[in-house]
């Protein structure tokens, strides 16, 4: 767990890519049941996450996306994506294209910078 509050929560994604996922806090399927608070919320963590992985990892690109097929609870999943990573360009659940070829620093700090952020 990287944050939470009465809203949320912030967890990491065990991956070769830096890749967090929000989750409300209140056990709900779908984003039009979520309160102006709550998309706020997720909005806010999304902005700041966004901003350290690009600044902090020098991402290609980030991936946002919002699923909930095998989990139904709202979370959206917030990746940064490297062209010399497993998958790129398709998504990481997608067919592996090669042999990942990173060099990342660490997701540890980087994991810490964005708790204290949020």
């Amino acid at each position: 767990m990287i944050y939470k509050n009465e809203l949320v929560k912030v967890e990491i994604e065990p991956s070769e890519i830096p890749w967090v996922k929000v989750f409300t806090q209140r056990e709900i399927k779908e984003f039009s049941e979520c309160t102006l608070d709550e998309k706020l919320e997720i909005f806010r963590i999304i902005d700041i996450t966004e901003k350290i992985m690009l600044e902090y990892f020098k991402a290609d690109k980030i991936n946002i996306a919002s699923f909930g097929n095998l989990l139904p609870h709202v979370h959206w999943h917030i990746m940064a994506r490297f062209k010399s990573d497993s998958y790129f360009p398709q998504p990481m659940w997608g067919e592996k294209q090669r042999q990942a070829q990173l060099d990342l620093p660490s997701f540890n700090v980087f994991f810490k910078q964005l708790s204290e952020s949020l």
